[in-house]
């Protein structure tokens, strides 16, 4: 007998033909996150089974795979090798040995060729707590516990389902670039569409020295939160100064925050291209502020060529709010530390811009060379799953 893991997805059985592809993509997901456990990952029968990692190491494995996509549930289990019924209703019985109040049994046999259908492993082993336990009675249909004995190629015996986040895979659903503000929106944007499988890179614009090193600290922090369900990210930070101070200077008052926005998708689009992802990903919603009504979301999209996906776009706030506080990216998106987007910030902007205005306000500034100067050399910082981060310069620019 041993302790393990008993890992359950749930859309990855609608793929058909392709679900080995997505199996194989969450088994390696898995793997990442409990490599610092060095416990070993296999899949059978339907299952993915995680074992062989130290005792007190289960809270933080359990934790960790909580939080990968394509974990629908999971479960801590004791394992009966020779599926024994005499060692399972021992094992049982152990289990609910400090329980009290109702239960039931839910067996499920897999194993076809096991002597002894679900009916009756479920009435023996009952009746074997039962006996052990005087505490306990039984209430097939509101108990206060449930026993559950699997038959597979072994027996598995557990009391509790524990929900994970589920979704698809991260890597199963092709590439988009985030723009990675530190508000609450864009981690949130950043998780839904990751939770369908996209895997996610970052572009997060510096505007030193009227955005401080703890703006930048609190984005690589939310980071850090997004890369243990996305399992690592790549944070690209780049100057945005030089652009912000020339449309502030030059351009239209009420048009600078749409025109800022339409450069940084300008710029996004670029570090996707050399990324190889197929989109952008922003946090905006309708009407939220000025720049993302309709009419000013039409003139933002018209600044890149590649999809602009939103799926914050018909939400509340408050909607927002509860997913932040839910994955973790609440309380360090909260923290006072300006970001660009709220510098300079005009104090009518404008609701109903043209696309035209906008256009011939953006001719003002030789915005094209200021952006091959940001991307020649600017930080990328890598962040793994476990929050372990490194940075580098990107040297060598296509964009120059």
């Amino acid at each position: 007998m041993k302790k393990l893991i008993l890992v359950r997805f749930g859309e990855i059985f609608l793929k058909g033909l392709n679900r080995p592809f997505f199996i194989k993509k969450l088994i390696e997901r898995i793997r990442v996150v409990v490599s610092p456990y060095h416990a070993k990952v296999w899949f059978e029968d339907s299952r993915v089974y995680v074992a062989d990692f130290e005792e007190h190491d289960t809270d933080a494995i359990v934790t960790h795979i909580r939080k990968v996509f394509g974990v629908h549930s999971l479960s801590i289990v004791t394992a009966v090798e020779d599926k024994n019924m005499d060692t399972i209703c021992r094992v049982a019985a152990e289990i609910m040995q400090d329980k009290s109040g109702t239960f039931k049994v839910s067996a499920k046999r897999s194993d076809k060729k096991y002597p002894m259908d679900s009916p009756k492993i479920n009435a023996h082993v009952g009746g074997y707590v039962l006996t052990h336990n005087k505490n306990l009675a039984v209430d097939v249909f509101h108990p206060q516990h449930t026993l559950y004995v699997e038959i597979r190629a072994q027996a598995y015996i557990y009391t509790a389902h524990i929900m994970a986040v589920g979704g698809m895979p991260v890597g199963t659903n092709g590439k988009a670039t985030l723009l990675l503000s530190g508000g609450i929106d864009s981690p949130v944007a950043g998780w839904m569409i990751a939770k369908r499988g996209v895997e996610l890179n970052a572009v997060h614009y510096h505007s030193a020295p009227y955005t401080s090193e703890l703006a930048l600290n609190k984005v690589l922090e939310l980071a850090k939160i997004l890369s243990e369900s996305l399992c690592g990210i790549r944070v690209h930070v780049v100057p945005f100064t030089e652009i912000q101070m020339a449309i502030h200077e030059k351009c239209q008052d009420d048009l600078t925050t749409l025109i800022m926005r339409r450069y940084m998708m300008k710029i996004a689009e670029k570090i996707s291209d050399a990324e190889g992802t197929y989109g952008l990903i922003t946090g905006e919603s309708i009407g939220q502020v000025a720049s993302q009504t309709m009419q000013a979301l039409l003139c933002t999209d018209n600044a890149v060529s590649k999809p602009v996906f939103r799926p914050l776009i018909g939400f509340d706030k408050q909607d927002i709010i509860d997913i932040a506080n839910r994955i973790g990216t609440m309380e360090t998106s909260s923290l006072p530390f300006e970001d660009c987007c709220t510098v300079f910030t005009p104090r009518h902007p404008r609701t109903r811009p043209k696309l035209e205005s906008v256009e011939k306000q953006e001719k003002l500034i030789n915005a094209e060379e200021m952006i091959r100067r940001a991307l020649a050399e600017y930080d990328v910082y890598e962040v793994d799953t476990l929050g372990n981060m490194t940075v580098r310069k990107n040297t060598i620019s296509p964009f120059c």
